[in-house]
């Protein structure tokens, strides 16, 4: 059997996406789909994405990590996704659609190649000694490191992903350096279990921690560089909780295939 599949990226971050429209989602094959993505035996990817109808909004997003595991809401993979269905002719420019954290609003720019994707409010940040760790759809790790250009990104995010506090459920480590007009992030993502070239609600994560650092409030826009590029996340923060909080950037096609 042929599976028709197409490849995306969101600023590096990139993603298998199967059109699951014409009939409903089930029986996954997990280690199939950890085979997909893996980047000598498969396509390679972050992840894999299927969409797939839903009665109340335009489609539902369901998304599965690198391991083959169902996974929590993906940022940069719910822009892929709502540039998919722009291409499929499912949506236009704006769209309502139901991911594992809920549901989501979404628009897309007229050529299809930029994505402002809506996500959660939040209004709970902890402590984790100095890091801020927050839930964005995903739970985060933020943590201030400078020279963060020649920092071993993997192994410190392994150790704190695995340590005592959060090896059972996993947690995403991002590393921020701020660099006055813009902040520099790198990820470790759990279920990738290594960096990514990007993390949407990674990003997300460390613009909203980052705020609450400087104890910012009001209408607050963001200007992020990932390794994979460039992206903006916009909010609203009232000391107490953030709210009408977008993350921006772009969602390109890189090629479709067939796979056996």
């Amino acid at each position: 059997m042929k599976i028709n599949f197409f490849k995306y990226q969101g600023a590096g971050n990139d993603f298998i996406l199967i059109d699951h429209t014409a009939s409903p989602l089930k029986n996954i094959d997990n280690q199939l789909v950890e085979q997909l993505c893996h980047r000598r035996f498969g396509i390679g990817a972050d992840g894999l994405m299927f969409i797939t109808k839903h009665e109340d909004y335009d489609f539902e997003m369901h998304y599965f990590n690198a391991d083959g595991k169902l996974g929590s809401m993906c940022g940069n993979g719910g822009r892929c996704i709502v540039a998919f269905a722009k291409q499929l002719g499912i949506i236009d420019r704006e769209t309502n659609f139901l991911a594992v954290d809920g549901p989501h609003y979404a628009r897309i720019s007229e050529n299809g190649e930029w994505v402002d994707l809506q996500m959660i409010d939040v209004d709970t940040i902890t402590k984790d000694g100095e890091a801020y760790v927050l839930n964005t759809g995903s739970p985060h790790y933020v943590a201030l490191q400078s020279g963060l250009k020649d920092f071993d990104v993997f192994t410190a995010g392994k150790n704190i992903r695995y340590n005592g506090t959060y090896a059972e459920k996993g947690i995403n480590v991002n590393f921020v350096e701020d660099n006055g007009d813009y902040l520099f992030v790198r990820t470790y993502e759990r279920g990738v279990e290594d960096e990514t070239y990007a993390c949407g609600t990674g990003v997300t994560a460390v613009a909203i921690a980052m705020a609450k650092h400087k104890e910012q409030t009001g209408h607050i826009k963001t200007a992020i560089k990932v390794l994979g590029g460039d992206i903006k996340i916009e909010f609203d923060y009232d000391g107490k909780e953030f709210t009408n909080v977008f993350l921006c950037g772009p969602a390109k096609l890189v090629f479709e295939g067939e796979v056996e």
